[in-house]
């Protein structure tokens, strides 16, 4: 009974969720005694459960984090109305006094709140200069990266372990992983493997494990005399960090020039080592590190890695080698390592070449058996830590087969890339250029190399290739003429020619990269470097910069996460990069070949002015500079002819999206022809310029005459507004306008209607100012001209007051009816400009053309004085107060 009643309460509290931590009776301690493997089994595949479910929601979570476009996080937020933000209640005077300033550290949040701020900092730290960006911001993670990055939560998880048992799964990881890595790339199984973050940590270990090796105990006060050396394309802000962490000075490290001609071009000049290593032995320096190269970056070439062993072994130097070209020894089947030409360490970037996220880096190395220790060189805290359990998956997961068709999928599309650029017209390679084999040609060469040498050669990680201009001979017709097929030319851009309309010779219609134009050449693959990685993502293509070949672009395979993309797709993404290529190649020639002609015509034409732009890579920039500005370039010339092109731009881009707006260094509004077609028509494309600024010119013109009358026409409302008002006050006299005194006069001797004073509105059509007594008496513009739908009537009288706007303002007689109807129609019409009378027919269309100018601030212009039989009129300027509107 006991015992069942023991069971009914273990069962309560599991059906409660809670665990059973003390055995309530001997019967159930012993049931646990014979099966503790079991249940601890159990509880370990329950935890790693539930720590990759949680950690996959998270990583998942983080994949789908949206760097969303400014316009479209607008247009959402503004669907949803903000609530009413609640005010805090006032804090009383005794909640100030007893208030202190304290620090209790981060708030209290739930997991979701932590995550959403981990969301919002990542997008904050993503810049969004386009405004149509709506990109991921991680990018996403296969099923090896994914299962890769879940082993690192497993790794802190086994840390709880206790030491003993850490240490024995710490040791059989080790040992497996070893044992894959040197069966894959070929390296002897004594050697030892360490996992770091990153390249840089290796190369910070590998040097300091150089320092124990062969300054033994005196190291501390040798350190200062000891020398490392890298090739001019190795990487140096690397070994400068390296060399601070470990205490060395940056004059240690010796810069190796690298050959620059011939088949062995970018390899460390092997003639030039020996040569600065003897140096440094006879000033007594203690040569101590060699960092080597397989498979550069930047050209592709290895360095020799053989003939390097021999000359670091001759003086007792550690080499350590790294680059992609190590990954090609996965791909041999007849290599067999030889301890005597191995390098002492060597750097296995798995994260880059299986293309998978979150491996660490590992770092191979030669135990020494004559090794002086101390308690810094081996920690037996950190050697239990599990750091190869993602390599350990990883390697799993993939295979052998999957890991070596990576590999070789990598090697094969840089390859197939470089004969296919080989055969583009403009193109020029200059990285090492692999042999024009097939793929199973290429594989069957990779298998059958047996020296590391070979492999080397064929391992060619990157391509690296820019637009130079050269031509295989054909050359394309401009401006509609035909060119006759030459080849290889050698000119540079040539833009003072003086007859304009003789065709392009063959020299001019092709025209390559020289140093005078490198600078645009650098402006020309930058554009197409920018149009490639936007039309062509899967190349992952990338602008670089190298000392003598200025702006290039780099196909470089060897990337986290893209490993998975190459296997079984490199002919599909080729054949469609290839003809993206083609098509901007086509543009690019036809662009300099336009760009002849261009400058010739813009420099014979008499109101165009080229202007240099250092930043663009189309035709070029013009400036339209109206016949006879030249000669009085002053500060408000320059702002009037800005102004005028800046016009002349929005003009054209209604037209031809390939204008846009630009200025120069000076400061200069300038009209940018982008990049052209061998079809586009350079004569008719600067025609459509001049035509369109002589047009905005003219109509600029009549906007100022407008300007202009309009100014007048305010001005002389004004001083009659003024005048009348003067006389009224004399007719009346001044015991009307003092207060109360007034009121009794006005009962008194009341005054007429038809005395007060007469508005002012501006006729456009004849040129003069008008009162306004027929506006309020037929509540409309009217003038005896257009009188005819009003049925019988002949048409209103004329107004009583009307004055050309010519005529200063400045006589001190009124013009009342008397005077005022004696001015005839032509009198008023005389005072009209010319071009105004033909181009303004009436004056509603001039007030629609006039709200096109920013010098024109009213369109229509009305003075009014007060009320005219209880009506209000348009007011302008009127009555005593004399407002302006």
């Amino acid at each position: 009974k006991e015992h069942e009643m023991e069971n009914e309460v273990e069962g309560d509290v599991l059906a409660q969720g809670q665990t059973p931590r003390v055995a309530i009776s001997s019967a159930s301690q012993q049931q646990q005694q014979q099966q503790p493997n079991e249940i601890a089994a159990a509880n370990v595949r329950s935890s790693l459960a539930e720590i990759e479910t949680q950690t996959s929601h998270l990583l998942n979570r983080l994949e789908n984090v949206r760097n969303t476009s400014q316009k479209k996080v607008a247009g959402e937020q503004a669907l949803v109305l903000p609530a009413a933000p609640q005010q805090p209640p006032l804090p009383s005077e005794a909640d100030r006094t007893s208030q202190r300033p304290r620090n209790d550290g981060p708030p209290k949040r739930t997991t979701a709140e932590v995550m959403d701020l981990l969301e919002g900092l990542l997008l904050r730290s993503v810049s969004n200069d386009e405004e149509e960006q709506d990109v991921f911001v991680l990018p996403p993670l296969d099923e090896v990266s994914h299962f890769a990055m879940l082993q690192h939560a497993t790794t802190a998880y086994l840390c709880s372990f206790e030491r003993q048992p850490l240490a024995r799964a710490a040791a059989r990881l080790a040992s497996d992983t070893l044992s894959w890595q040197a069966s894959l790339f070929k390296f002897p199984t004594t050697y030892s493997t360490s996992y770091y973050r990153d390249d840089g940590e290796c190369v910070l270990q590998a040097l300091r494990m150089a320092l124990i090796n062969q300054l033994h105990e005196n190291r501390l006060q040798r350190v200062q005399s000891a020398v490392v050396y890298l090739s001019e394309l190795g990487h140096l802000f690397t070994m400068q960090h390296a060399c601070r962490y470990l205490g060395l000075p940056i004059a240690c490290i010796r810069v190796v020039p690298c050959v620059k001609t011939g088949g062995a071009a970018g390899q460390m000049d092997l003639e030039e080592l020996e040569r600065i290593i003897t140096a440094d032995l006879a000033d007594g320096w203690q040569p101590l590190f060699v960092m080597a190269t397989a498979g550069s970056p930047i050209t592709g070439a290895s360095d020799n890695i053989t003939l390097l062993s021999v000359i670091c072994g001759t003086h007792k130097i550690w080499l350590h080698c790294q680059g992609n070209g190590l990954a090609a020894f996965a791909l041999s089947d007849h290599y067999t390592p030889n301890p005597k030409t191995m390098p002492t360490s060597l750097t296995l970037n798995l994260n880059s070449w299986l293309g998978v996220s979150g491996l660490p880096t590992v770092l191979v190395y030669q135990p020494t058996r004559n090794r002086v220790s101390t308690i810094f060189d081996n920690d037996p805290v950190t050697e239990n830590r599990i750091n190869c359990l993602g390599t350990w998956s990883a390697l799993q997961v993939l295979g052998g087969e999957a890991i070596t068709n990576r590999i070789f999928a990598a090697f094969d599309s840089c390859r197939a890339l470089c004969q296919m650029l080989q055969e583009i017209e403009g193109i020029s390679v200059l990285s090492k250029v692999l042999p024009g084999v097939s793929s199973a040609e290429y594989r069957a060469m990779f298998a059958g190399a047996t020296r590391s040498n070979e492999l080397f050669t064929l391992a060619v990680p990157t391509v690296v290739f820019q637009f130079d201009g050269r031509s295989a001979g054909v050359q394309y017709p401009v401006s509609g003429e035909q060119q006759q097929p030459v080849a290889e030319p050698s000119h540079s851009l040539v833009s003072s020619l003086n007859d304009t309309s003789a065709p392009l010779n063959a020299t001019e219609a092709c025209i390559e990269k020289t140093a005078a134009n490198a600078g645009y050449y650098d402006r020309l693959n930058t554009w197409l470097g920018q149009i490639l990685m936007r039309d062509c993502p899967p190349l992952a293509l990338e602008l670089i910069e190298r000392e003598n070949d200025g702006i290039c672009l780099r196909y470089y395979p060897f990337l986290p996460g893209y490993g998975d993309q190459l296997v079984g797709r490199v002919p599909k993404l080729l054949s469609e990069a290839g003809q993206c290529i083609r098509s901007q190649c086509d543009i690019l020639h036809a662009t300099i070949q336009h760009r002849v002609r261009f400058h010739r015509l813009v420099e014979a034409s008499g109101s165009l002015r080229p202007i240099e732009l250092h930043d663009w890579a189309g035709l070029g920039g013009v400036q339209y500079v109206p016949e006879g500005w030249d000669a009085m370039l002053t500060d408000q010339t320059k702002a009037e002819l800005n102004k005028l092109n800046s016009a002349l731009v929005d003009e054209l881009q209604q037209t031809d999206g390939a204008f846009s707006l630009g200025e120069s260094s000076d400061g200069l509004i300038c009209v940018r022809f982008g990049m052209v077609t061998r079809e586009t028509d350079i004569e008719e494309l600067l025609e459509l310029v001049v035509s369109t600024a002589r047009s905005i010119q003219e109509h600029s013109k009549i906007l100022d005459t407008m300007s202009e009358i309009l100014k007048k026409g305010i001005e002389a409302a004004t001083m009659d507004l003024q005048r009348e008002a003067e006389e009224k006050l004399w007719q009346e006299g001044i015991l009307r306008q003092v207060p109360l005194v007034g009121r009794v006069v006005n009962w008194w001797s009341p005054v007429a209607k038809e005395t007060g004073m007469k508005g002012r509105s501006l006729n456009l059509t004849q040129g003069v100012v008008e009162s306004t007594e027929n506006i309020y008496k037929y509540h409309m513009q009217m003038t005896p001209k257009t009188s005819t739908g009003l049925g019988g009537s002949k048409g209103p009288p004329a107004p009583l007051v009307q004055k050309p706007i010519g005529v200063i303002a400045d006589d001190t007689q009124s013009f009342h009816s008397g005077s005022s109807t004696e001015l005839s129609s032509s009198t008023s019409n005389s005072n009209i400009p010319p071009d105004l009378a033909k181009l303004v027919p009436s004056p509603s269309s001039m007030l629609a053309g006039m709200t096109k100018s920013d010098a024109i601030e009213h369109s229509a212009v009305q003075a009014g004085a007060g009320r005219e039989n209880g009506e209000d009129g348009r007011i302008a300027l009127g009555g005593d107060a004399a407002k302006e509107t």
